[in-house]
């Protein structure tokens, strides 16, 4: 019996520390919203130490929707590279990643040509 206990407790406690490293992993990206930009210029530079490259840019989202987005990267984004924005509405873009051209959508795609 005491070992039954023991196991159960052992896979509880594992069971929570995966799903704690999972959230924290993907906090910025859950309950958020996501829009699509191509980096067409150069970023403008700040004063802040670790990401000090801003990019204000327009990103559409899945139905082809514009909004103008400002972000900032800790290095400068190749020209070109499509990203996908995690947009929060109380905090604005909390994550971003660079995505293949043909993994944005259609009506996206078409404006970001």
């Amino acid at each position: 019996m005491k070992k039954i206990v023991i196991l159960i407790i052992s896979v509880l406690l594992l069971g929570g520390i995966i799903g704690g490293v999972y959230y924290f992993k993907n906090a910025n990206k859950i309950g958020a919203d996501a829009s699509y930009v191509k980096i067409t210029k150069d970023p403008t530079k700040s004063n802040e130490i670790s990401f000090n490259n801003n990019y204000t840019l327009p990103a559409y989202d899945e139905n082809g929707k514009e909004t103008e987005v400002t972000f900032s990267a800790d290095k400068e984004l190749r020209k070109g590279a499509y990203l996908k924005l995690y947009i929060k509405e109380d905090k604005g873009v909390t994550s971003f990643e660079e995505v293949p051209e043909k993994e944005v959508p259609a009506k996206a795609a078409e404006k970001l040509k």
